[in-house]
């Protein structure tokens, strides 16, 4: 929901930062790497009950998420980067449900796979539009230069990364948090749908 208002203030920042990085071996898709792989660290760490650690270092991660878009636009994206974007982001965004499962799967294991489940439907939903929309050749000027369509929401990147670090400050909360925010990406899912209906239906295909 927020992601669009926030890119002409972080882009601008991350443009600068690439420009200082762009002479270095530091690729757009090695940022990519970085940044799952730090998200990886960072769910070891709230599995290990370093909960702030885990925060902090998930907010580096996202930082390299950030990055590597601005590498990419500096030098020119690729399709390959596309993928490896995309596919990391959605396996960040899962791992770090499973580690507060693993930190207490008695009080996090239904509240957790649940959150799962909804990411994972959301995400086929968001990839699925945007397949229809490359096959109908739809635009998308106003998300920047993407390799996907992206489609808005009430759970965007933003609001995700904000839910997981209320989590690491407040682990307690983790179960009550988590179907909260897997009745916001739900209502995310619901409005793709109907946003489908209306641009994909009544044309004679399936």
């Amino acid at each position: 929901m927020f992601d669009n208002q926030l890119r002409p203030h972080i882009d601008p920042h991350m443009d600068r930062l690439a420009h200082m990085l762009e002479r270095t071996p530091l690729t757009a898709n090695a940022a990519t790497w970085c940044g799952w792989l730090l998200g990886l660290v960072a769910a070891l760490a709230i599995w290990q009950h370093l909960y702030l650690t885990g925060l902090v270092v998930l907010l580096v991660s996202r930082l390299f998420d950030a990055l590597d878009g601005a590498l990419a636009r500096r030098v020119g994206a690729t399709d390959y980067g596309g993928f490896l974007d995309i596919v990391l982001d959605f396996a960040f965004y899962g791992l770090i449900p499973l580690a507060f499962i693993a930190a207490d799967p008695g009080n996090n294991a239904l509240a957790g796979s649940l959150l799962i489940l909804t990411f994972y439907v959301n995400g086929a939903s968001f990839l699925t539009y945007a397949l229809m929309a490359e096959k109908r050749g739809v635009d998308q000027v106003e998300r920047g230069s993407k390799s996907l369509l992206y489609t808005t929401g009430l759970a965007e990147a933003t609001e995700t990364i904000v839910f997981f670090a209320v989590c690491c400050i407040f682990p307690n909360w983790f179960a009550t948090l988590a179907y909260v925010f897997a009745a916001i990406v739900i209502v995310t899912t619901a409005s793709r749908f109907a946003l489908a209906k209306q641009n994909f239906s009544g044309d004679g295909t399936k």
